[in-house]
This record gives C-alpha cells, structure tokens and sequence, in this order.
C-alpha cells in the first residue's frame, strides 16, 4: 500500500475508531507526515519496502538531531510510527511489524510542579471575583473565576474542561468529563466551584451567550463562541501575571496540583487515578513521590536523636 494512503487510513481509525482527540490526531499527523517525507527521501514509498532496519535508521538519525530533541518528543514521535505499523500489521496490510524492536527513549522522570494551597488561593483570587464580591458587568471575571475554581475541583484536563456542555454540569456536585478516547469518568465538583459556576451560569453565560450563536458548550468567549483550550491558556497565564507567581503556570498545574493535594490530604492513590482518568495506576504514582525537605522534616521531627 502506498504510505500516503497507510498513513491516511490509519489517521481515520484513531479518530473514529478510538476516538482519540482532535489535538492528539493533529499530533500524530504532523509526526507521521514527517515520516513519510523521510522515507521518500530514502526512496521508499510503499510501506512493504519498509523493513526493521528502515525504522531503526529513521529514529537513530532523528535522536542525533541538532538540536537534540526532547526526550518525551522523541518517545512520540516513535509511538506514532509503531502504532502505525502495528496497525497495518494487525489489518493484515503489512505482513509483520518493521518496529516491533523500537525501544523508546528513557525519560528522566521529572516531579510535576504544584502550587501551594496558597498560590492555589492567589491564583483563583486574580483570576475574578469570588461570587459574594462579583459586579453584574465583570463578565469575563466571572467566567474566568468559574474556569479555574473548575479546573483546581476537577484537575480535568484544560481540554476536558473547553468541551464541557451545560448539561454535563447539571447535577451541580458532579461534573460528567469526557477523556481520551471518549472514555466517561464522574467527578465530584466542591462547594467553592459549584458557587463560582452556579454565579458564572446566572450572571455571565446568559449575556455572552446573546453575544454569538447558539452553543450548548459551557465556557463562552467574549464574543459568545465556545472557549477555545489556547484561550483557556491565556486566562491562566495572565491571572499568574496578576498573583505575581514567578513560578511556570499552565493548565497542568492546576492538574497536578489538585493530585498533589489530594494526596497530601490522604487520598487513595488508586482515587486519585480515577479521578484524573489515568489508564495506569503508574502514571498517577509519580505523584507519591516526597520532596528532600519533605522527608528531611519528617526526619529531623520523628527521629529521637536528629537534632
């Protein structure tokens, strides 16, 4: 089969199929068409002339890069390239899998960054006004305070969060999320969020709703569109700005942040998993992991002959 159109059918079963997501897609679309240019520069353009050597040489040369990529764009770049072969393997298209070998890269395994339960308190403050303080016209205000008090209950995802309906909120202390692959999970909503939305949907949604067409979606822009997750970005960028947190602060940090504090607080490591929608116990485990000082004040407090 041609690769242009192995690459193309293999695109279609992800999204429709696994329903993975719109920026996942993009993602591996962008990888793949980069593999494919690859190999027609090599002379190769059906995928039964790709061999294991083939591939092997493709992510050799791509490691030795200048720059050097980063580890984790490495690692997928290759899972795109080994899920589509294993895809035309499995569909009988290819007759065996030419990267079945390929190791992924070894990541350093880096501790996610959370904030404080202070920063937390810093950030949704200058993100807009707590519902008892809030001014009919502060519109965005409003919004942006229910998007981030959303965020920091939930630990969703920024894009789980940008495709929310109204619907899904309906029940007021649960919140219906969508992950990847489409895949369904409850999460309990805490009363600080369920007051920040409940001011959002009276008191701003229905003015930034008449502003553009009819959206079932919850978080509005200010013209009425859907909130887009680049958007819901920069609301969070510039309420850092506001709280003066030096520190990077992204979407994933409130993610990581509301893991790390579930924890601290005596959460149920398989909870938490549940709760952020990880596949594997595993994934959620990287947030056990206690700081030096954390163990060195355990230390210096429990131990009768550490001072």
């Amino acid at each position: 089969m041609r690769l242009e159109r192995a690459v193309d059918t293999y695109l279609r079963h992800i999204t429709i199929e696994r329903g993975l997501s719109e920026h996942t897609v993009a993602a591996y679309r962008n990888d793949l068409a980069g593999y494919v240019e690859w190999l027609g520069a090599a002379g190769i353009d059906d995928t039964d002339a790709v061999t294991a050597d083939t591939v092997a040489r493709f992510a050799a040369e791509k490691a030795a890069g200048d720059p050097a990529p980063a580890a984790s764009s490495l690692a997928r770049l290759q899972s795109s390239v080994r899920g589509l072969h294993r895809f035309l393997a499995r569909e009988g298209v290819a007759q065996d899998d030419p990267s079945v070998r390929l190791k992924p890269p070894k990541q350093p395994q880096r501790l996610p960054k959370a904030l404080t339960i202070d920063q937390v308190e810093q950030l949704l403050d200058a993100a807009g006004p707590a519902p008892a303080d809030a001014q009919p016209g502060d519109l965005v205000g409003i919004r942006d305070r229910a998007l981030l008090e959303l965020l920091y209950a939930t630990g969703a995802r920024v894009s789980e969060i940008v495709q929310l309906d109204v619907d899904d909120v309906a029940h007021g202390d649960v919140l219906r999320v969508r992950g990847k692959g489409s895949k369904e999970r409850i999460v309990p909503v805490g009363s600080y969020a369920q007051a920040a939305l409940a001011s959002y949907l009276t008191r701003a949604r229905p003015e930034l709703s008449r502003r553009g067409h009819a959206t079932p979606r919850l978080f509005l822009g200010a013209r009425g569109a859907p909130l887009s997750r680049q958007s819901a970005w920069l609301v969070i960028r510039a309420a850092a700005e506001r709280a003066h947190l030096t520190a990077h602060v992204s979407p994933h940090t409130l993610r990581h942040s509301f893991a790390t504090h579930l924890l601290q607080g005596g959460a149920d490591v398989r909870v938490v998993q549940e709760l952020l929608g990880h596949a594997s116990v595993a994934t959620t485990q990287i947030y056990t992991h206690v700081s030096v000082d954390a163990l060195r004040d355990v230390y210096v407090t429990s131990h009768p002959r550490a001072r």
